[in-house]
């Protein structure tokens, strides 16, 4: 058992290593813990972007498919419908969707805000609820105090409204086994 490093430890270094042993150290638990990064392109299964990079190839971080493995056309469609809230300019739209990638891309908007859980009847709800601030005839609303409470709340300690989508969709997978 080697009880320290014969070259210049950093001052810095968490353990008396040398770089040479530290960056060996470093590879050694990359290689058997993995690397958390972005995955090269969105996961097939749970569309995350967020992956766990090892020497045998990616898995996603949120439902650990393997990156590069196609989905088995045999496994149940799932369906998970969102509420979603996108900004553009000084307005806000509330809609819904199964598909939010493919619906958000046909949407001129600066920002996704939030999702929430839900279908057309949640959606209806909240256009009762915000319909003081409704552009008449359309899913687009004034930006108000309470409008901006509601998505506040849906936001809250959700840094990006893709990574809860995403586990949404984990779970989903997870049920049906």
């Amino acid at each position: 058992m080697m009880s320290g490093c014969r070259g210049p430890v950093p001052p810095d270094a968490p353990v008396p290593l040398c770089e040479w042993h530290l960056a060996a150290a470093s590879e050694w638990e990359h290689r058997r813990h993995g690397v958390t990064d972005i995955l090269p392109s969105p996961c097939a299964l749970c569309g995350s972007r967020l992956g766990v990079s090892y020497p045998s190839g990616w898995l996603c971080a949120v439902c650990e498919w393997r990156h590069g493995d196609l989905v088995d056309d045999e496994l149940p469609t799932l369906r998970v419908d969102v509420v979603y809230y996108v900004r553009y300019d000084d307005r806000i739209k509330i809609g819904t969707s199964a598909r939010p990638r493919q619906r958000l891309t046909a949407i001129w908007h600066d920002e996704l805000l939030a999702f929430e859980r839900g279908d057309r009847t949640v959606e209806r709800r909240r256009h009762e609820q915000f319909a003081a601030d409704r552009y008449p005839r359309t899913e687009w609303f004034r930006r108000s105090s309470a409008l901006e409470a509601h998505i506040g709340g849906l936001a809250a300690g959700v840094g990006d409204p893709w990574a809860l989508h995403a586990r949404w969709v984990s779970e989903a997978v997870a049920r049906v086994g």
